[in-house]
């Protein structure tokens, strides 16, 4: 899990008997300390192993089959897998969900041969966000503006979908004054849900 920030998701993962042995991560000391402490009240410190760490610096190849990585925004994402020299080991999952930019981040994903094999929405804080589930295929695809917002998405049949890209329409009609190619995505998003 990187970018742990409390250790909610590691925790979680364990409690439930989803995953045997997490590695909780972290670039500052201070959210990594909470997350010690959640860790140690639960008494799974023998199963959670909490190091300080610029994105997956700190974790070898053989240490994780399952990637977290959640509540940062989507081009630091695509840096933090860019940098990691496991990244385009096949048998790796990345479960991505950006704050921001999420475009961005599935622009670098297709440029850099990953392939989006599940994407979903959430929420929190009132807020929608995509969730994806990519893994390297070393397959490099191009794909059009709106595809980078839509794809894997059905927003005339998902409610959830939907109110992400309104959100998405929203903030590309702000942009549009000036650029063209926003407005267009805009509107051809829209369309997506008539």
């Amino acid at each position: 899990d990187v970018g742990t920030d409390h250790g909610y998701i590691p925790v979680y993962l364990v409690e439930n008997k989803i995953s045997p042995f997490v590695v909780a991560m972290d670039i500052n000391e201070k959210p990594l300390a909470s997350c010690k402490s959640l860790v140690k009240a639960a008494g799974f410190e023998d199963v959670i192993s909490t190091r300080l760490s610029n994105g997956l610096e700190k974790i070898s190849g053989d240490e994780a089959d399952d990637i977290v990585i959640a509540g940062m925004g989507g081009e630091l994402i695509s840096q933090i897998i860019e940098n990691w020299e496991y990244s385009k080991d096949r048998s790796k999952h990345f479960i991505l969900q950006p704050m921001t930019k999420s475009e961005e981040l599935m622009r670098w994903l297709f440029a850099n041969g990953f392939s989006v094999i599940k994407r979903d929405c959430c929420t929190a804080a009132n807020k929608c966000y995509t969730v994806i589930l990519a893994e390297y295929s070393g397959e490099v695809r191009t794909v059009s503006e709106s595809d980078l917002f839509l794809y894997g998405l059905d927003p005339k049949n998902n409610s959830m979908h939907r109110r992400f890209i309104e959100g998405c329409v929203r903030r590309l009609l702000k942009q549009a004054k000036g650029n063209p190619v926003c407005a267009e995505t805009a509107r051809i998003l829209e369309e997506s849900f008539k």
